[in-house]
C-alpha cells in the first residue's frame, strides 16, 4: 500500500502567502521563503505553491519566489500559477519545482498536458481541478475560480489523465477555507474513476477531515493551507492521528 502524504500549500499572491474562503475574501497569512522552511522542518511530505492571481492577472508565475521557496526546502515542490507552455514548465522546473501544476491554460489547450507529459515525463505534470457542485455534478472553474467552464469535473479528471497527467490536485470552491471537511463526494468520484494519485483539497478544519479524505474520498494525499498557517494543527498532529488510525503515512 502507498504510504498517504500531507502536503501544506502556499497560496501566493503579489509575494505573499495568502488565504482566503471559497477563494474570495483573502488574508496575508505570511512569507513564503518561512512558511516553506518551517514545513519543511515540520515532517510535511511534498509543498504546494500556487500564484492564485497569475492566470487572472495574465501574468507569469513569480520565478524568484520560486527560487527563494525551493532553496529553503528539501522536500518535493509542486508549483502552479500562469503556465501555459512546455517552455514555462520548464522555467518553473528549473527554478527549483519537481512537479508543475496546470489548470486554466489546459482547460483552453488540453493538449498541453499531453505536451508537457512527453517532454518532460507525466510524473511532472499536475492537472489542478477547481470545481463548485451544480445539481448531480461539479463545473470545473479557470482563473483562480472566477470562470465557469462547461466542463465537468470528473469528465476533465478522465480526460487529463489520459492525456498524460502524473496527478489531480482536486478542490472543492465550495468548502475551501470554510473548515468544515472535505467534498467527499467529489473526491470518490474522481479517485474511483482514474488511475492515477489524487490530491484532495479545500475543506479541512479537524484532524477527522482527513481521515475521511482518505477513507471515504479515496486521496492518495490530503492539502491544506489555514490550518497549518494559523497553527491549529502541527503536521506532526495530523500525522500521529492518521497512523493511530490504520493509515499507512511517513512520521
Amino acid at each position: 500500500m502507498l504510504t498517504k502524504r500531507i502536503i501544506p500549500c502556499l497560496d501566493i499572491d503579489n509575494a505573499r502567502v495568502v488565504k482566503g474562503i471559497s477563494f474570495v475574501d483573502i488574508k496575508d497569512a505570511g512569507d513564503p521563503a518561512e512558511l516553506a522552511n518551517y514545513y519543511n522542518s515540520e515532517g510535511a511530505d511534498e509543498l504546494v505553491f500556487l500564484d492564485i492571481t497569475a492566470s487572472s492577472e495574465k501574468r507569469k508565475t513569480m520565478i524568484d519566489v520560486v527560487e527563494k521557496v525551493s532553496s529553503e526546502i528539501f522536500i518535493p515542490l509542486t508549483v502552479g500559477g500562469g503556465v501555459k507552455s512546455v517552455k514555462d514548465m520548464g522555467n518553473m522546473l528549473n527554478a527549483g519545482a519537481d512537479k508543475v501544476g496546470i489548470n486554466s491554460a489546459a482547460i483552453t489547450n488540453p493538449k498541453l498536458i499531453e505536451d508537457c507529459s512527453k517532454h518532460f515525463g507525466s510524473q511532472c505534470v499536475v492537472v489542478a481541478i477547481d470545481s463548485k457542485k451544480f445539481n448531480n455534478g461539479w463545473n470545473v472553474f479557470s482563473h483562480g475560480g472566477k470562470i465557469k467552464t462547461e466542463k465537468e469535473a470528473l469528465n476533465w479528471a478522465k480526460e487529463a489523465t489520459n492525456l498524460g497527467a502524473g496527478e489531480l490536485l482536486v478542490t472543492s470552491i465550495d468548502q475551501d477555507g470554510q473548515k468544515s471537511g472535505y467534498d467527499i463526494d467529489l473526491l470518490k468520484e474522481i479517485s474511483r474513476n482514474v488511475e492515477i494519485p489524487v490530491i484532495a483539497s479545500g475543506g479541512a478544519g479537524k484532524l477527522e477531515h482527513f481521515l475521511s479524505a482518505i477513507n471515504d474520498g479515496q486521496a492518495d494525499a490530503v492539502l491544506a493551507a489555514s490550518i497549518f498557517h494559523y497553527r491549529k494543527f502541527k503536521i506532526k498532529e495530523v500525522k500521529e492521528f492518521l497512523k493511530n488510525n490504520k493509515i499507512n503515512i511517513r512520521i
